[in-house]
């Protein structure tokens, strides 16, 4: 018995050194000050000073940033609705086809999605003029994968959804929006932010769709970091994914503790219900 427990426990820890010792790896060498990535000269703060006047990638992660910013606002409202659409109403024509476009990003390969929107953007282009190539085709191609994701998160929350909270604040004089904003929101908020830390992600090291759809002047902190890995990764490469990886982790850390704040808030109301109704 105990054997099989430290031997579960022995895989389980193989499989976050496997995930988690390539990041920590990274960071400890972009303090390291040798040009050469895995041969460890000293401790140094030089890559990040270089980092400080490399124009090019910092616009390039300002960039990225920003993309996944709005990316995953966009695919969280898109997503959400589309969720609803499949959730609340189970009979609509189109409805199969509605829901096998919505999952296609799913199993499409990058490869071809971003060839399409290429394709269907510069016949866009030919015939209006409009849009040129740039961050409002990266955010496009962007929004489409992040919906989809965004869709299977919310969809999952409101299949769990208990119908009757809904009916009891319509029986109690509530509209829908009312219904909506008051009681079905707060219930799928956790699963909101998790579609939007999700999608916000996705957004952020996507490389085959920017590529595709990038033009002069917008390229992503990805694709730089792509380009010059061609030539020898320079440690300041090191520098920007650190600085990255805290940024991700300080939210990710930030959410869960709201999400477990809320989650003891709710269990706590409705514990005080329950007592209150007994």
């Amino acid at each position: 018995m105990n054997l099989g427990r430290y031997f579960g426990r022995g895989w389980l820890s193989l499989g976050y050194a496997f995930l988690y010792l390539p990041i920590v790896a990274l960071v400890v060498y972009s303090f390291n000050d040798s040009q050469i990535p895995n041969v460890w000269r000293g401790f140094t703060f030089k890559w990040y000073v270089a980092l400080a006047n490399d124009r090019e990638m910092l616009g390039a992660l300002w960039l990225s940033l920003k993309i996944a910013f709005f990316t995953a606002c966009g695919s969280v409202v898109l997503g959400t609705l589309a969720a609803f659409a499949l959730v609340k109403y189970k009979r609509f024509t189109g409805r199969t086809l509605f829901s096998g476009m919505v999952n296609a990003p799913l199993v499409m390969p990058e490869v071809i999605v971003g060839l399409s929107l290429l394709l269907l953007l510069v016949s866009i282009q030919r015939a209006l003029g409009f849009p040129e190539r740039g961050v409002l085709t990266i955010w496009l191609g962007h929004l489409l994968l992040g919906m989809a994701y965004a869709t299977v998160v919310v969809q999952a929350r409101l299949q769990d959804l208990n119908p009757q909270l809904e009916e009891a604040a319509m029986d109690l004089g509530a509209r829908p929006w009312q219904v909506f904003t008051l009681v079905t929101l707060p219930i799928i908020s956790q699963a909101l932010l998790s579609a939007w830390l999700l999608t916000f992600t996705l957004s952020l090291d996507d490389v085959v769709l920017s590529a595709f759809l990038s033009g002069p002047g917008s390229t992503t902190m990805p694709l730089v970091i792509f380009s010059r890995a061609r030539l020898g990764l320079n440690p300041s490469v090191n520098a920007v994914a650190t600085v990255t990886v805290v940024l991700v982790a300080i939210g990710v850390i930030a959410a869960s503790y709201f999400i477990a704040r809320a989650e003891r808030n709710r269990a706590r109301e409705v514990a005080d219900a329950n007592r209150i109704g007994a």
